[in-house]
């Protein structure tokens, strides 16, 4: 209860915000409606000119003017200018009214006030609307007002609080949510598709008067620096097509429910189930999965927070499909190692740990694209109604694919004394280019405060920023890692634009087992992957680097088959994992 009233306190100060907008917007509008019927007099101007009025960070300006006039043979004086009474600096308008008094007033000459017939004493001087400043009123009121509008609606909609120390939520943590109570899960993509057009339409208000204070500044003041304000309109209209796209995922696809089993997914055991895609089944289409363990938190402080995700494992597994009954019917399994954190059930902390499933699949038309937090806890239990024959296949095919991108990923040569295995530079081309982009963007960022504009410490900060970024991107594009067997010895060989800058030995008689650990992690939205590195472990625990840059779990598990049986290396012990170690590692000979 606590909790809704105070969201319900802190919505209604911008609701508030909202309200006298739109009331104001309505005066205006409806006192422009009005004066279109009054009669116009001339009126000889006393007083006229405008007024500055400095804040912390602009300047207001209000045009002002006293004026006298006669109608019905009375005499009458007035000080009204325009429909909207007070200061403001949209545009220039009050400026050059305020200058365009005072040189008529200047000049000895009248000026053309309008007058209401029903009250003489009522007059203006300008009754125009200014679209510019209703529009500006506009933003507030959508924004502040949709904004206070929906953290209400939320409030009294939002589900009866539970008590988490209930008995039923001691055994079964998973109830405390309302969306985990045992049957269909739906994806987020339509509270995603309404987000997007949220956001857009947000971004779009805000932005939509860059392009006259662009203009303006361009053209009146010569500024060409403004022009990057054009940018944010640019935005906005990508934002637009992405809305578009969530609309027409959404409408192609519906609900696409998902089905657990079991139910709740299963630390040290399985998370698996079955999804049902409103598209007729076509065994060529293939549908990819995958599962990520995350832990959501915020960062930062005052105005500067916001929440981020963190990935601890990943895995992705290409999904079994199957005829069903609203089209395509998609069969998984994954099997989850140990000591990974549970599903949080509340999800309103600072922070949670949450667990996310990937559907994805280009398609002909709009492609498939959802997201699925679900329960997963450390309940060991295992899929039921799942065929296992089916989920095999699945695997197979997974695996198959994992070696194809790891065949494409290495240079193999077979020689005399043995095999060479190669990553080559620029592999990571796409990354590395895009750091090198960013990072001059800081580094000239950064030059420009520290030279141009004496900002020391913060050119200084962008500076540093910007150089880490393009040596990291510069490592990234130049590096590459041979592995070199020769009879009984494995070398590795780091080189830099092809100079070597580190060489490692290991004899494959000390090799015990191979070692993934998660050695990057990228993020684009809700989407992350996990990069995985390759260890060979030697008795005594030195770490030999084999490989690096693997998508996924899965991807780091076949790059080990695919070692072991290129260089012939048979572990001795488990496979393990940077946060966990995990059932027995079989070691499948690379075709």
């Amino acid at each position: 209860m606590k909790g809704k009233l105070f969201l319900f306190l802190f919505a209604l100060p911008f609701f508030g915000v909202g309200v006298w907008m739109g009331y104001s917007i309505g005066s205006n509008l409806s006192d422009a409606w009005r004066m279109q019927q009054w009669a116009p007099v001339d009126a000889v101007l006393h007083r006229a000119g405008y007024e500055t009025h400095s804040g912390d960070d602009s300047n207001t300006y209000k045009a002002y003017a006293e004026y006298a006039y006669s109608y019905g043979g009375q005499q009458y004086l007035n000080d009204r200018v325009a429909i909207s009474g007070g200061g403001d600096n949209i545009g220039d308008y009050q400026q050059d009214l305020g200058r365009r008094l005072a040189g008529v007033m200047g000049r000895g000459e009248s000026v053309t006030v309008y007058v209401n017939p029903a009250d003489p004493s009522d007059s203006i001087i300008d009754p125009t609307i200014r679209w510019g400043l209703l529009g500006f009123k506009a933003v507030f009121l959508l924004v502040f007002g949709g904004v206070g509008l929906g953290l209400m609606i939320a409030t009294f909609r939002a589900p009866k609080e539970k008590d988490d120390s209930a008995p039923k939520f001691v055994d079964k943590p998973w109830l405390a949510n309302d969306k985990w109570q045992g049957g269909p899960l739906r994806s987020g993509s339509k509270s995603s598709m309404w987000f997007a057009w949220g956001f857009a339409a947000l971004w779009n208000l805000i932005s939509a008067p860059l392009p006259f204070v662009v203009y303006e500044e361009i053209v009146d003041k010569d500024n060409m620096l403004a022009s990057i304000g054009l940018l944010f309109p640019v935005i906005g209209m990508g934002l637009i097509w992405w809305a578009v796209s969530r609309t027409l995922e959404w409408r192609r696809f519906g609900f696409a429910p998902l089905t657990l089993d079991p139910f709740p997914g299963s630390i040290g055991g399985h998370v698996g189930g079955m999804i049902d895609v409103n598209v007729p089944f076509d065994s060529s289409m293939r549908f990819s999965l995958t599962l990520t363990s995350l832990h959501s938190y915020v960062s930062g402080s005052g105005d500067s927070r916001s929440r981020k995700e963190s990935a601890k494992w990943q895995d992705s597994q290409v999904a079994h499909s199957t005829s069903g009954p609203g089209g395509t019917r998609l069969s998984f399994r994954f099997d989850v190692p140990d000591n990974l954190a549970e599903s949080d059930a509340d999800q309103d902390e600072e922070s949670y740990d949450l667990w996310r499933l990937n559907l994805k699949a280009e398609l002909p038309g709009a492609d498939i694209d959802r997201d699925y937090e679900i329960p997963v806890y450390a309940t060991a239990e295992q899929s039921l109604r799942l065929s296992n024959f089916s989920i095999n296949e699945a695997q197979s095919e997974q695996r198959k694919i994992d070696l194809d991108v790891i065949r494409n990923m290495v240079d193999l040569e077979h020689g005399v004394s043995g095999k060479s295995m190669r990553y080559p530079m620029f592999r990571n081309l796409g990354a590395g280019i895009s750091g090198l982009f960013f990072g001059g963007v800081f580094s000239a960022i950064g030059w420009f405060l520290f030279d141009q504009e004496g900002h020391v410490f913060m050119g200084g900060m962008f500076g540093m920023v910007g150089m880490v970024i393009v040596l990291s991107s510069f490592y990234f594009l130049f590096n590459s890692l041979e592995i070199t067997q020769s009879g009984d010895s494995i070398q590795t060989v780091r080189r830099i634009l092809g100079f070597p800058v580190k060489q490692r030995e290991m004899r494959r008689s000390d090799f015990l087992r191979f070692d993934k650990k998660s050695s990057m992690s990228t993020q684009s939205g809700t989407k992350h992957v996990m990069h995985y590195t390759l260890h060979a472990i030697q008795r005594g625990g030195q770490k030999l680097v084999l490989g690096e840059g693997f998508k996924g779990a899965s991807q780091a598990n076949a790059a080990a088959d695919f070692m072991a049986g290129e260089f012939g290396l048979s572990p001795q012990e488990k496979m393990q994992d940077e946060s966990e170690r995990f059932g027995s590692y079989n070691v499948l000979t690379a075709e």
